[in-house]
């Protein structure tokens, strides 16, 4: 079907605004992106207007989860069908809130996926995980467990799973890809809502991420590694993965790794200023977040300052709108981007042509309003560029377009 889209501004997603633009949707893909005055005549098409038109957006690090609880704990207690089905309508809530794409690194988007792509429902575009994975005793395992018990929830569709030793860290990244997951997601530290580890701890050696990152590399999937702490970042970051989740303890010499590796930062903000002014969490973990949330926001602001490459992930996972980091509420972290510095074009940036180059040879034709491009769009009824505020209002958000099939 064909689309045209009119607007008093054009944001590409990378570079210069343009006024008085028209965008032109053809079938999955974008046929022209440009000045109005060059763009071609489309008899028949559906016709769009609005003052601000836009990539949609990534969020490069959210689960789909079904929590409605921010203790880890709690997850084997729920049946998975239970929590899958209030994911439903956190699908929704993202195209709503104009989340075309999302890079899920952990939880049942390698499930969803399938039903979103059959037309079953509505749904952004998942790039999935499958399991995370985590060492014994790490930010992946649920400690107030036996750890036998942690086999069981993994076979029962658990989103986590143990490895310890190269060779169990290399079979377990071949399960997922077995189910097809187009990117690995590993815990290389500590973090904050698990009970015992501490954030700063490396927790895999780095034999454990060479043998995960080599598995993954032979099927053309990147590794993205969760890390707090500097002993971790340094050892993912020699052991070859693509992006590093959070960052808390990033200094000059992590981001000059960065940048010599091409690695990529994936910092969310959201779940760290969402949960820190919640009183959801059990008192272990709401005595982490308190302490590592202003080195969180200095390690963000050091790494734009050092040129870094960031891209724009919540860290979402809870279910319902009544609940902090709920799906729905993605467009905040770009608002939180800004605070620690970002302009609103580079915010912007992080969360359109970024979001698809963390998930390297998977990386689909994304992000950018330019012809040959996936026919993923937004339009606004303001100017973000004045105010990014808008961007985190779905009401805000007049019309969302995915794979060229008006969705909103």
């Amino acid at each position: 079907m064909l689309h045209r889209i009119e607007a008093s501004q054009l944001i590409p997603g990378r570079g210069a605004p343009v006024q008085d633009a028209v965008v032109v949707l053809d079938g999955a893909a974008i046929s022209y992106a440009g000045p109005a005055a060059d763009a071609p005549e489309t008899p028949g098409a559906t016709v769009a207007r609005a003052h601000t038109v836009m990539p949609g957006l990534w969020d490069c690090h959210g689960h789909f989860m079904g929590l409605r609880s921010a203790d880890f704990n709690l997850l084997p207690q729920e049946p998975p069908a239970l929590r899958a089905a209030r994911c439903v309508p956190d699908m929704r809530a993202a195209l709503d809130a104009g989340v075309t794409s999302v890079r899920e690194v952990g939880g049942f988007g390698i499930h969803l996926t399938r039903a979103v792509e059959e037309g079953t429902v509505a749904g952004p575009s998942i790039y999935a995980a499958g399991c995370a994975l985590s060492t014994t005793g790490g930010h992946g395992d649920l400690h107030g467990f036996p750890v036998a018990w942690l086999a069981d929830f993994n076979h029962m569709g658990g989103e986590l799973r143990l490895a310890d030793g190269p060779a169990e860290c290399a079979r377990a990244t071949r399960e997922q890809l077995r189910r097809n997951a187009k990117v690995i997601k590993v815990f290389a530290s500590g973090g904050v809502l698990s009970e015992v580890d501490h954030p700063i701890h490396q927790q895999f050696t780095d034999a454990e991420l060479r043998a995960i990152v080599e598995v993954a590399g032979m099927a053309e999937r990147v590794v993205a590694a969760h890390c707090h702490g500097k002993p971790g970042m340094m050892a993912a970051l020699e052991a070859g993965v693509r992006t590093i989740e959070h960052g808390t303890y990033l200094d000059e010499e992590v981001a000059a790794a960065m940048r010599e590796t091409g690695a990529i930062l994936v910092p969310a903000r959201t779940v760290i200023v969402e949960l820190l002014d919640s009183k959801l969490l059990p008192d272990y973990a709401a005595q982490k977040l308190d302490a590592v949330a202003q080195r969180h926001a200095d390690a963000v602001a050091l790494a734009r300052e050092a040129g870094v490459t960031v891209a724009a992930g919540t860290d979402i996972g809870m279910s319902g709108s009544d609940l902090p980091s709920s799906w729905g509420r993605n467009g905040r972290e770009l608002t939180l981007l800004a605070e620690t510095g970002f302009s609103p074009l580079e915010a912007i940036e992080s969360a359109t042509a970024i979001g698809p180059e963390t998930l390297g040879p998977q990386a689909p034709r994304s992000g950018l309003l330019l012809a040959g491009y996936d026919a993923d769009v937004l339009t606004l009824d303001a100017d973000p560029l004045l105010d990014l505020a808008i961007l985190a209002e779905p009401a805000r958000i007049t019309g969302v377009w995915k794979s060229g099939d008006r969705v909103k």
